[in-house]
């Protein structure tokens, strides 16, 4: 189930960050987290995706006024579910909700070479890759997916 994430989520989706260090963030992203969690997860309309109670996965979307183009934000998967489908079904509600949202013609998002070929895989395409963007040996790949010819 995808639901809007609650405070009370918040040492789940921080258990899933670490979960996923530092083969997939940098140790030193946490406190960017925190602070998105604490100050704009609920306002921004965080995602999280609960199986069996637990939640497992953590996505966000932002849109800005007069701004044509949504921002993937803090896309998470629990490092034991990873492979499993959860990524993909949190990715397409999002990619959906954007589609939903009037006046919106792109999505963009930044992610490592890790896990490029993942949102490549929806049809993202690299803009920028900033070696070492992320920390040591992580590199940052900006992305952008086009709403308008699909």
């Amino acid at each position: 189930m995808i639901r809007p994430y609650t405070p009370s989520d918040r040492s789940a989706c921080l258990a899933i960050f670490d979960s996923n260090c530092p083969e997939f963030l940098d140790p030193s992203e946490r406190s960017d987290y925190e602070v998105f969690l604490d100050s704009f997860a609920v306002s921004k309309g965080y995602l999280v995706f609960e199986q069996s109670g637990d939640i497992v996965a953590g996505g966000g979307i932002a849109f800005y006024p007069d701004d044509n183009t949504g921002w993937f934000c803090w896309g998470l998967v629990a490092r034991d579910k990873h492979r499993q489908g959860l990524g993909s079904q949190l990715t397409q509600a999002r990619i959906d909700l954007a589609r939903g949202r009037q006046g919106i013609t792109q999505l963009e998002l930044d992610t490592s070479q890790k896990t490029k070929a993942f949102y490549e895989s929806f049809g993202f395409v690299t803009k920028q890759i900033t070696e070492n963007g992320y920390g040591p040996g992580l590199d940052r790949y900006d992305m952008v997916l086009s709403l308008t010819h699909t």
